[in-house]
């Protein structure tokens, strides 16, 4: 069971559903923090650390947003890319898109050309959340954009994963430079550790993880 409550919800391509869930006090809220899961379809670790955040009740005085999975159809596909072949993070309508060869990396025929990051462009700019974080995987690093440099050493702090500002390769029309650099707003890429397919290192990874939802709960 899921203790949210459902926002938002389209369809994809392939007719799977993306999500958007809330958890928020019953009267006013402080800030607003969105996190996202499964930019990468080969990446599912986002997904499974929301669900079992969200698996059980919890007090926030925060409202919480959670897209637990932005892509579907790659995670049903166990690709990096969506069901049009586009690395959602390269799509975004950033200064430094650009057209690249077609390959996982590539970042769509125009700018924001995908449903899901649409959609993603359209929370922002609903919500206006105050912090957002996206779930990745496998370098175990906390990278940042805008002005985050913080919260991510809080982050940091919790999780034992080093702060890193750069990625450490270019990434044209990424939702880090969209999100944090040209709109300003602090935006955290969680960098998980490689994907293990076993209960026991899903346990591990939870527990390495859960302190960074108390933050954006109560916290940040």
């Amino acid at each position: 069971m899921i203790f949210a409550d459902l926002e938002v919800k389209i369809n994809t391509k392939n007719k799977n559903e993306i999500l958007l869930l809330k958890r928020a006090p019953k009267d006013n809220f402080d800030k607003t923090v969105l996190v996202i899961g499964v930019v990468h379809g080969d990446e599912p670790d986002g997904e499974y650390l929301i669900t079992r955040y969200l698996s059980e009740r919890s007090e926030t005085k925060n409202r919480l947003l959670f897209i637990p999975c932005l892509n579907p159809d790659g995670k049903s596909a166990g690709a990096r890319t969506n069901a049009n072949g586009v690395d959602l993070n390269r799509n975004f309508p950033s200064k430094n898109w650009e057209k690249t060869e077609k390959n996982e990396y590539f970042g769509g025929d125009a700018p924001a050309s995908e449903d899901e990051t649409r959609f993603l462009i359209y929370i922002l700019e609903k919500y206006k959340p105050d912090l957002v974080i996206t779930l990745h995987e496998p370098y175990a690093i906390v990278n940042y954009d805008g002005p985050a440099k913080d919260i991510a050493q809080k982050i940091s702090q919790i999780t034992g994963f080093k702060t890193e500002e750069s990625i450490g390769y270019p990434t044209p029309g990424s939702f880090g430079s969209y999100c944090g650099i040209e709109k300003d707003l602090p935006t955290i890429t969680l960098e998980l550790p490689e994907h293990v397919e076993n209960s026991k290192a899903k346990d591990a990874l939870w527990e390495k993880t859960k302190g960074v939802f108390e933050f954006i709960a109560n916290g940040f």
